[in-house]
């Protein structure tokens, strides 16, 4: 099978929207389909290497023929629409609600009410097309297994509560600062808590982190995961949030909110595989202060937490079924 993904107006660069993009074209490539990243610009992810064939386009008599040309943000709907029919059905795989892009309005009449098939990674998102009349196929980009996985090495003296740190619009959408407040309640009540956070940018400036690992490469994001006792995630505008569900492989339980785009609808089990507080900050400090009083709740949370994510597929799995959906379209179209 050939497929397009279509980066044009958006571009690769090093953030985990790439990442999964990259993940799932390099696993197509894997099971042996032809796949090529169309894009407006040179590709600025350094994280994992690129299998697909990336090609910068000018002109849409550039793209390659194909079965599908998929949209993976956005401001590539546009171009994606206008692609020739060689290259296939057209789908826009939407992965966030990107109201940092344009307003509600401009995103219903730009995004779902143009001629695309709708694929969602999330049940969050699902529910919201389906508020404006929009039906959408769920197709996740499923996890590594072999990269993320519990050593058990975690259960120290001290408890370690963790999360992902984002500055800017990107931080404001998954609340970074409820995990500062968060801390900042527990460690006046309860010095045997330690704060570790990850992510992309500079460490944040602030005696309440305690461990802060910056672009981690793939084993050391594991055995972060595996010294966490408590994956926090308040997060209120994802898709499907990546994070906590990698730590969910790792047996480390997780808290996140009842928000209606919280990206974590698909694996976070109230008091199965976490707990999910009201949306509000007094309720999500004190969902994560039980976590942090109760160890055999956590562990056996943690457990469930495992198996949830292991349900819903690696990303083999789940390529399979973008593909198969791909397969069936065609089929019908014909």
């Amino acid at each position: 099978m050939k497929i397009i993904f279509d980066l044009r107006k958006t571009g690769l660069g090093n953030n985990g929207g790439s990442s999964t993009l990259i993940k799932s074209g390099n696993t197509l490539v894997d099971m042996g389909h032809e796949v090529t990243f169309a894009d407006s610009m040179n590709n600025r992810h350094t994280w994992t290497p690129l299998k697909a064939r990336h090609k910068k386009i000018k002109t849409d008599g550039q793209l390659p023929d194909a079965d599908a040309i998929i949209a993976t943000g956005y401001k590539s709907v546009g171009p994606t629409i206008n692609a020739p029919s060689r290259c296939g059905i057209k789908m826009h795989w939407i992965r966030a609600w990107e109201h940092w892009q344009m307003t509600d309005d401009k995103i219903v009449k730009k995004v779902l009410k143009v001629p695309t098939i709708k694929l969602v990674n999330s049940i969050c998102l699902q529910k919201k097309l389906k508020h404006y009349d929009t039906e959408s196929y769920i197709i996740r980009p499923g996890y590594d297994y072999d990269q993320i996985f519990p050593k058990h090495i975690r259960g120290g003296k001290k408890v370690i509560i963790g999360g992902l740190y984002r500055e800017g619009v990107h931080g404001n959408r998954k609340r970074t600062e409820w995990l500062f407040q968060t801390v900042r309640i527990l460690k006046t009540s309860d010095q045997d808590i330690e704060f570790w956070l990850f992510g992309s940018e500079s460490k944040p400036k602030s005696f309440l982190v305690d461990h802060y690992l910056q672009s981690p490469s793939a084993e050391n994001k594991n055995d972060f995961y595996n010294k966490v006792d408590v994956w926090m995630a308040p997060t209120m505008s994802e898709g499907l949030h990546m994070p906590p569900a990698e730590a969910m492989l790792t047996e480390c339980p997780v808290v996140a909110t009842n928000a209606e785009l919280s990206g974590t609808q698909d694996y976070v089990i109230h008091k199965q595989t976490g707990l999910v507080s009201k949306n509000i900050l007094d309720d999500f400090i004190r969902k994560v202060g039980f976590m942090v009083k109760n160890k055999d709740d956590r562990i056996k949370m943690g457990k469930e937490a495992r198996k949830k994510i292991i349900s819903l597929g690696d990303r083999k799995e789940n390529m399979k079924r973008l593909t198969d959906l791909i397969e069936t379209l065609n089929e019908g179209t014909k």
